[in-house]
């Protein structure tokens, strides 16, 4: 229930960062005196709207995303009624259009500042100093156990899951997140650093493990299976696929993580930390598109059933699934990280100078104005507006990969998902 009701509940989020984007153009362009006359929450048929001065607002049947439609966009707009003519967005001066529609993207920054503001403020992030003295009470839990050290198909990350593994001791006993574990084969887990280290000499053997509920105690029979995993402390420094088998020890394997105690900041502390990281998440955002090329040949072969990178970009779909599992495990540090990494990408790759996306429409008004201020030195004639039409085949092409890639990562996701708790 719980990760039902959270996909919903992201779902609604990343629907309702959407429709404030749009919210944004139509804002700016009300302060500057433009004319808007609709703003809609969904595509298709009008399920409810009502007139308020010169805009329509409302609802429409498919919760798909939203639309603003401010008058005169561009100078080919041939609806433009000659009473609203002084009114028409590419009448105003370049800066005032600049800020309209810009304005979608600013919201999204906003949006994401507010979640990691709160994150730092009032979630607070875990500690992974403080993990081995906190209680062992889970976060989530391994569905297997991979016996031997191996890595996957991309060679940089740990083998996930597959049908053959055998079940987790943790899955064997039914563990869930949020719970506490007092006591393995009697011997009470007084931290995590205590059951974890308990739990490493149990390899191949049958166990009994305790825990606590929802404040009731339960009691479960388990086999712990041993298994390769990297030593404390030799890991420093390397990545995965520089593990050496003199890295490695067999060990006894519950299948779980523990929760990091949460550290919280003061609100003016939050907001100088939000910023410096939101620089940090700027950088990586840019890295991530540099390699999205190299990524889609996995998606097609996840398409056909093999296993997926972890790192491969996911849908809309597929981020409502993560953060369903997110609130599942209750998880809200991860789940409003997840809300603001998604709309800090949403405000950058709108800003992308290509239509139809905002940064071309700034792009192409910016150019107008270089082009006029250089044809004027020049003692030539103003060449006036850009013709839109002229820019269609590359409008349509742009909007024809990014509805092929939307589609690719969907499929995707209901067929072949990123999944936590794998």
């Amino acid at each position: 229930m719980a990760y039902t009701l959270g996909i919903v509940v992201f779902a609604l989020g990343i629907l309702l960062a959407v429709c404030l984007h749009e919210a944004g153009h139509m804002g700016a362009a009300k302060a500057f005196g433009m004319k808007v006359t609709r703003y809609f929450v969904g595509f298709g048929p009008t399920m409810w709207s009502f007139r308020r001065g010169d805009t329509e607002y409302g609802v429409k049947a498919l919760p798909l995303g939203g639309f603003v439609k401010i008058v005169g966009m561009t100078p080919q707009d041939d609806d433009v009624d000659p009473a609203d003519e002084p009114r028409a967005m590419w009448r105003f001066p370049v800066w005032k259009r600049t800020v309209v529609m810009a304005a979608g993207s600013l919201t999204h920054f906003i949006l994401a500042f507010v979640a990691l503001w709160s994150m730092f403020v009032f979630v607070g992030i875990p500690d992974p100093d403080k993990i081995d003295t906190a209680p062992a009470r889970v976060s989530s839990v391994s569905s297997c156990v991979v016996i031997d050290w191996e890595l996957d198909s991309t060679g940089q990350t740990p083998r996930r899951c597959g049908a053959d593994d055998p079940e987790s001791p943790a899955s064997q006993a039914g563990l869930r997140p949020g719970d506490l574990i007092i006591s393995i084969n009697g011997e009470p887990m007084s931290d995590y650093s205590t059951m974890r280290a308990f739990i490493k000499t149990l390899g191949d053997t049958d166990a009994t493990i305790t825990y606590q509920r929802d404040g009731r105690s339960h009691t479960a029979d388990m086999h712990v299976y041993a298994a390769d995993r990297i030593k404390d402390g030799v890991a420093e420094g390397k990545t995965y696929a520089e593990i050496a088998s003199d890295d490695l020890e067999r060990v006894g394997l519950l299948g779980v993580t523990g929760i990091a105690p949460r550290t919280t900041v003061s609100a003016g502390e939050g907001a100088t930390t939000t910023v410096r990281y939101s620089q940090t998440l700027v950088s990586m955002t840019f890295q991530s598109l540099g390699q999205l090329p190299s990524k889609i040949p996995n998606l097609f072969s996840a398409l056909i059933g093999q296993e997926r990178d972890p790192n491969t970009p996911v849908s809309v779909i597929g981020a409502s699934r993560i953060g369903g599992e997110l609130a599942e495990r209750r998880d809200w540090t991860s789940l409003l990280h997840l809300f603001a990494v998604l709309n800090l990408f949403f405000g950058l790759f709108n800003l992308f100078p290509l239509l139809p996306m905002d940064g071309g429409h700034i792009a192409i008004a910016w150019f107008e104005r270089a082009r006029s201020w250089a044809y004027a030195r020049l003692g030539r004639a103003d060449p006036g507006r850009v013709d839109y039409y002229k820019l269609t085949p590359i409008t349509l092409a742009v909007i024809g990969i990014l509805g092929v890639f939307v589609l690719l990562t969907g499929t995707v996701d209901i067929i072949n998902p990123i999944t936590l708790n794998r």
